[in-house]
């Protein structure tokens, strides 16, 4: 112990009076402030008349997926029928249609957000 705190015995110092504490303890939330990082802000309290509502989301999410299908079942349909190839371009691109419209539905989202290109490697 350092000999000023009052709890070691030694020390002659006497205990902060409640003003002292008071300020001190205004030092250190200023301090705790200055390096704490600015939060986000939160999203109950954001402004309504810019963004998209959740219904607005949801439907454009689900607009994004069954679009994917239908394009997928038409294209296949054609391809079935110009080709003579039933059931099989359906199938396949009705798969496909599927994939795509999964595919929408996360590159909307956010959660399929592009890759930066790494650029570590050297050309031989």
């Amino acid at each position: 112990m350092n000999g000023d705190d009052p709890r070691d015995g030694e020390g002659t110092a006497q205990t902060p009076t409640d003003s002292e504490l008071s300020a001190r303890l205004r030092r250190l939330e200023t301090q705790i402030e200055r390096k704490r990082p600015q939060a986000a802000p939160d999203p109950s309290s954001r402004p309504r008349n810019g963004g998209s509502s959740s219904l607005g989301q949801a439907m454009t999410l689900s607009t994004e997926f069954v679009a994917g299908v239908i394009a997928g079942g038409i294209l296949g349909w054609i391809v079935d029928h110009v080709f003579g190839t039933k059931p099989w371009g359906l199938i396949v691109l009705l798969m496909l249609g599927f994939v795509a419209g999964v595919y929408n539905v996360m590159r909307v989202s956010g959660f399929a957000a592009a890759r930066p290109v790494r650029r570590d490697r050297q050309e031989p």
